[in-house]
């Protein structure tokens, strides 16, 4: 009787260990945190009003190339590249929402690959027989072709233009120029629609704490654009700190010139005002990645690590303050305060990759290719 015994507990004892090894190794949560309101927030109050304002804008930017396309000269121009730059400046505000139709569609490559291929593209418009849909073409469109096409033909505008007049090419790029503003307002609309007509309940409603929930695999998306494509992308490529030298082409809007600075400071706020859970474009939040720790009590060194986090945006902003609105010129003249504003970025990344994720019992699923 007391083997029989011994050997029910020993059972008992085993299932339990092996069910609390995999919870751990999910990462799942058993916290009471309100997580479908912190779900709610992201998707009404900034993802779906996020997506609606760079829809608008894209919408703008086809028109104003519609514009361009039918009367070539500089006045048309310049508002196509306005209209380029707002849209640009509203990506921002998205891009880390690689997730639902984004993710299915990879928006963000086809989007916004930099630097983009300027003689894959200068092949498309000669050939004329192109695919953008193509995995293999998601470096000759989006945001950094548009740049290429209206900024980097040339250095003088009225060059720029007769490529769209006097050129023997000059219907192919009109051509080319619509086509990749066409699919980018394509994709927009795709995502958009799929946010309003069904994806955001489904968004909602996963609300558990397993690795596909809809929370673990944001947090995921989160980290991961923070680490890769503001701290590493926009700024730690051109400064050469993976490469061992700078990289002056690696910036974003790198024809244009003067406005990779704009974009920076754009994600890096859009990042920080996710964080917090700030309504787009109002002053107002609501529950949040900030709230959720606050709500755990979660303390490193003595301090809120919300607070923490929230500082290091501040001291990662106030360091490229300094920075050129130029990087590529910046990482040629003072590429020392790049290299600052990385570390800065970095010390972030320890913050919400550690101890956030830790603390929310989420697991980082995505691969870290650089050792980081």
């Amino acid at each position: 009787m007391k083997k029989i015994l011994f050997l029910i507990t020993t059972v008992i004892f085993f299932a339990v260990s092996c069910s609390s090894g995999d919870d751990n190794e999910t990462g799942a949560s058993t916290d009471t945190f309100n997580r479908q309101a912190l779900l709610e927030n992201i998707a009404d109050n900034i993802a779906i009003p996020a997506y609606q304002n760079l829809a608008n804008d894209i919408e703008v930017l086809k028109t104003a190339a519609s514009t361009f396309v039918a009367t070539p000269n500089e006045s048309n121009l310049q508002s196509i590249r306005t209209a380029w730059l707002n849209s640009y400046v509203s990506w921002q505000s998205v891009s880390v929402f690689e997730i639902g139709k984004a993710e299915e569609l990879s928006f963000r490559n086809f989007m916004n690959v930099f630097p983009v291929s300027a003689s894959e593209i200068e092949a498309n418009i000669t050939s004329g027989t192109y695919d953008l849909n193509a995995v293999s073409k998601d470096n000759e469109q989006g945001f950094g072709a548009l740049d290429y096409l209206l900024n980097g033909l040339s250095d003088s505008n009225t060059e720029i233009i007769a490529f769209y007049v006097s050129n023997t090419n000059a219907d192919a790029y009109k051509k080319y120029l619509t086509d990749v503003v066409d699919r980018m307002n394509d994709l927009t609309t795709q995502v958009l629609t799929d946010w309003t007509s069904g994806y955001r309940d489904t968004f909602v409603s996963s609300n558990g704490s397993s690795a596909t929930s809809s929370l673990d695999k944001l947090v995921n998306d989160y980290v991961f654009h923070y680490e890769k494509h503001l701290r590493a992308g926009k700024i730690g490529i051109p400064a050469g700190v993976f490469s061992g030298s700078v990289l002056e082409d690696r910036v974003e809007a790198f024809y244009k010139g003067d406005v990779s600075k704009t974009l920076f400071n754009a994600n890096l706020t859009a990042m920080q005002d996710l964080f917090n859970g700030k309504h787009f474009g109002k002053n107002t939040s609501g529950e949040s990645f900030k709230t959720y720790l606050d709500f755990l009590n979660t303390i490193k060194e003595g301090e809120d690590l919300s607070t923490l986090i929230n500082n290091q945006f501040e001291s990662a902003r106030s360091t490229g303050t300094g920075l050129s609105d130029d990087f590529s010129a910046q990482v040629r003249t003072n590429n020392s305060l790049m290299t600052q504003t990385y570390d800065e970025l970095q010390k972030n990344v320890v913050l919400l990759k550690v101890d956030m994720v830790q603390a929310m019992s989420v697991r980082i699923t995505f691969i870290d290719a650089d050792g980081d």
